[in-house]
């Protein structure tokens, strides 16, 4: 850099900055050495702010109009920095340009599907995605949480985080809201705004906020969306009866224009099967087959006690009771009871267990 060109930079003494972009949040005015003229003109255009920021420090925010940079309108800076007049002046500093307006139409959207129990559907998941827009509302609080010692920050820098910010809070509202997902698209506007209210602290520690917040499409997947197709469509149908006579009569149709036998053999089968729907309409009903008569219910197995001695024993199954017969411990007069039997009786006398000793064998012969 030549004398002539520093002597040049010596006598600037307009700051100003125009943005020609579109999403420039943040621009820092470049001078050599950072050196910054005392008694300098300071141009802050409407839709911005000037933040000062003096060896790491913060010093001053300056609001739309024009400054003369002099100790009596700065006296934040005055007591970080003595000024001196003269080309040497000590006084070194950097000038951020903050775009306080609003950056309108950004896009948000799930990545991922999200989950939610539909009272009608049951579980169910959907996508959503719409628009935002971003404001700076505290350029100081921006500078020294966001941007930092970037020279020219844009949207995009912090466009991702502010997405994941809002999907986030989608998630949470339209989980614990119960709306049902037929009826979201008449409750987008009301959802947009609990969104927008449940960010809005979260981006002020960002010192920025979301004037606003539009959900533009809530999808459901393609399976369920194909499945919600059909459904309407039989809605649509209206009297299956005229639908399905409508239905003939146009394949009646088609088969008259088709050329060949073939087609005129079909258009008269067609025409034979309209007229035997037209004597017989589809409006009488067939008559329901007849229900089928229920098993009876299986035979409850009785099971049995036995007397002896004045104690009892049991509860034994009939299989327990023929081997007991068998073995001898079980005999005619032995006293027995089951559910629902009158009293203790003599195994013989239950017609049930009398079963049970005609099946023995008789004694082998000679014994």
């Amino acid at each position: 850099m030549g004398i002539l060109d520093f002597l040049t930079g010596e006598f600037i003494d307009v700051i100003e900055w125009t943005d020609d972009t579109r999403d420039t949040m943040v621009w820092r005015f470049e001078r050599e050495a950072h050196e910054i003229k005392y008694g300098a003109k300071l141009t802050v255009r409407t839709g911005q702010a000037a933040v000062f920021v003096h060896e790491g420090q913060l010093a001053d925010v300056f609001t739309p109009g024009l400054y003369m940079l002099e100790t009596n309108n700065m006296p934040i800076m005055t007591t970080l920095q003595h000024w001196d007049h003269g080309f040497k002046s000590p006084f070194k500093s950097e000038i951020y340009y903050v775009n306080t307006t609003r950056f309108n139409d950004l896009k948000w959207g799930t990545k991922n599907p999200i989950m939610l129990r539909d009272p009608e559907f049951g579980p169910t998941r959907i996508r959503a995605f719409g628009t935002y827009s971003v404001k700076v509302t505290d350029p100081a609080k921006f500078l020294t949480e966001i941007v930092g010692t970037d020279g020219e920050f844009t949207m995009d820098e912090i466009s991702f985080q502010i997405r994941n910010i809002i999907v986030q809070a989608f998630t949470r509202t339209i989980a614990a809201s119960g709306i049902a997902v037929l009826d979201m698209a008449a409750n987008t506007a009301d959802l947009g705004k609990l969104i927008a209210g449940a960010i809005a602290d979260t981006v002020a520690e960002y010192g920025i906020s979301i004037p606003e917040l539009y959900i533009e499409n809530i999808s459901l997947p393609p399976a369920v969306e194909a499945a919600l197709d059909t459904r309407t469509s039989r809605g649509l149908t209206g009297d299956l009866d005229a639908h399905m006579k409508y239905a003939a009569a146009e394949a009646l149709r088609a088969g008259g224009e088709a050329s060949g036998a073939m087609g005129a053999g079909m258009g008269a089968g067609m025409g034979m099967a309209m007229a035997q729907q037209m004597a017989n309409p589809w409006a009488q009903k067939i008559a329901p087959a007849a229900p089928q008569a229920a098993p009876p219910p299986p035979p409850v197995e009785h099971v049995w006690h036995i007397a002896e001695a004045g104690k009892t024993t049991g509860p034994f199954s009939k299989a327990s009771l023929g081997r007991m017969v068998v073995d001898g411990t079980l005999t005619r007069a032995s006293i027995v009871w089951t559910q629902g039997q009158d009293g203790w009786m003599a195994a013989d006398e239950i017609a049930e267990l009398a079963q049970l000793f005609t099946v023995m064998p008789p004694p082998p012969p000679g014994a």
